[in-house]
């Protein structure tokens, strides 16, 4: 569904405008959040069929937008109980992020076969056949399967010649890749913590919008009201995000206009970690201090190597992040700024609520949410005069954003100016290729290697937070990174 401009993304997009406009413009904000499920939702139009279920599920997406946490099903809770409290110009993410809605869910099956209407009730039956548990029986000439007896092997669907054996499995479940979503007692959705490192994969990949993260836009308004000096840095993969004719220059002016102080590249941190994991590689692997290198910029991936192969931790590196690191030169540029970081990451609103960076990040909030913001102040994107260069990285900064684009530019330092160390690259996307890189870490097979990882298939131009289908994104990337007026830092 990436790319696609389904129901569900048009109804993330408005909450995050109307959250936006009350901000923005509302005198009554109790009564105005009171009556903004039903400005939402069209009373003869519901697209779940029931405008009483969509108008309970808004409602959650609404206290979500506002950094408000789910109301529990059991317990009387008003709609507006807790607003006073994020009614403020700072407020910091509390776990748990990611969120399921339990009256969105649709409770799917996590792993079933099932016959469907193709099948010809053929002579042959192959799925009988090969039925190693006898779960495949013949009714009124069509083939039917006791889901009692199957086992899940998957063969009767692999040997039909129709392909009318369909396979169901929960959608957001097939894009965990560190198995987090269980089920509560209704067979609804339910994320473990304990197992989540906050990708937003399951999220992106709900066809029912079941599964939201808190925002901080409220809250970030108000911070830009307040007169404070708050400075924007934006994630290498927000160019091509806001539309094709909506230039980085143009963002920049753009964010002026919505009351940033400055603006900079995160690509800057990109490059300062650049130059620092090229020499970490030179000076620990090549030496044989450590067996590899991990690199640190995806915190989704830095946690499932702390929690799932603990052993690996002294080989992550221990460079600041390009969020961090780009926001400590922020804060160096200007100490009484308060600093956003504007990206297409989920996991990034966990890493800056991390004691150790709360003073460093004061806000983060993805591409989609900034555009909610730009809808609401009434900012049209293609008609805003360039008054401003988006000119601060080199092209391995900016190269980020797109997986294996780390890799790279670590190995591209390395090769200029350390031109006699032979550096081996290894890269992997998506948790469930990042769990089986690690293994192979964790068994010697990688060793002497510099491993980047990204959560999201196809790296930061895939993550939960951005706007359009990720093969476009990835090449506004490559020509972003194209046009920089220098290849890589300097040492």
């Amino acid at each position: 569904m990436r790319g696609i401009d389904t129901q569900v993304r048009k109804i993330r997009r408005r909450i995050f405008k109307e959250v936006a406009n009350l901000a923005y413009h509302s005198e009554d904000l109790i009564n105005d959040v009171e009556a903004l499920p039903y400005k939402i939702v069209d009373y003869d139009e519901s697209p779940y069929g029931s405008v009483y279920r969509e108008r309970a599920v808004v409602r959650e997406r609404i206290r979500l937008a506002m950094g408000l946490s789910l109301r529990p099903e059991n317990v009387p809770v008003h709609a507006t109980q807790g607003l006073a409290e994020s009614d403020i110009d700072e407020k910091y993410y509390e776990p748990p992020l990611m969120q399921v809605i339990p009256s969105a869910c649709n409770a799917c099956p996590e792993n079933r076969y099932e016959v469907t209407d193709k099948c010809m009730g053929c002579l042959a039956h192959p799925c009988r056949e090969v039925c190693p548990k006898g779960a495949v029986s013949m009714k009124d000439g069509k083939s039917i399967i006791d889901q009692e007896k199957c086992i899940k092997c998957g063969k009767c669907k692999t040997v039909c010649p129709y392909d009318a054996i369909s396979h169901q499995t929960r959608p957001c479940l097939a894009a965990c890749g560190v198995n987090a979503i269980k089920n509560d007692a209704r067979g609804r959705a339910l994320i473990d913590s304990d197992l989540c490192v906050s990708c937003g994969q399951c999220m992106v990949n709900c066809p029912f919008g079941a599964i939201a993260d808190k925002s901080q836009i409220f809250q970030l308004i108000r911070a830009l009201q307040s007169g404070r000096k708050i400075i924007a840095q934006v994630a290498p993969a927000f160019v091509g995000q806001f539309g094709a004719h909506v230039s980085p220059d143009r963002i920049k002016t753009a964010l002026k206009e919505l009351g940033f102080y400055d603006v900079y590249e995160t690509a800057i941190g990109a490059d300062m970690g650049a130059m620092a994991e090229a020499e970490h590689y030179v000076h620990a692997v090549t030496t044989g201090e450590l067996p590899f290198l991990l690199t640190s910029c995806c915190p989704s991936w830095s946690v499932l190597a702390k929690k799932f192969f603990p052993e690996t931790i002294d080989n992550i590196s221990n460079e600041l992040t390009p969020m961090v690191a780009t926001a400590r030169k922020i804060k160096e540029d200007h100490p009484d700024a308060g600093v956003v970081f504007i990206g297409p990451c989920a996991s990034k609103k966990l890493e800056a609520s991390r004691r150790t960076v709360r003073s460093d990040v004061d806000f983060v909030i993805t591409f989609e949410e900034l555009s909610g913001m730009f809808e609401a102040k009434e900012i049209v994107l293609d008609n805003v005069p360039v008054s401003d260069k988006m000119e601060d990285a080199t092209g391995a900064g900016r190269g980020y954003g797109v997986a294996g684009g780390v890799a790279s530019a670590i190995e591209e330092c390395i090769r200029e100016y350390y031109p006699d160390v032979e550096v081996h690259i290894e890269h992997a996307e998506s948790l469930a290729e990042c769990k089986k890189m690690l293994m192979l870490a964790k068994a010697g097979k990688k060793n002497g290697c510099l491993i980047e990882g990204m959560a999201c298939p196809g790296g930061c131009v895939a993550g939960a937070g951005t706007n359009i289908a990720i093969p476009q994104a990835a090449k506004e990337v490559a020509g972003f990174k194209a046009a920089a007026a220098k290849k890589i830092p300097d040492m």
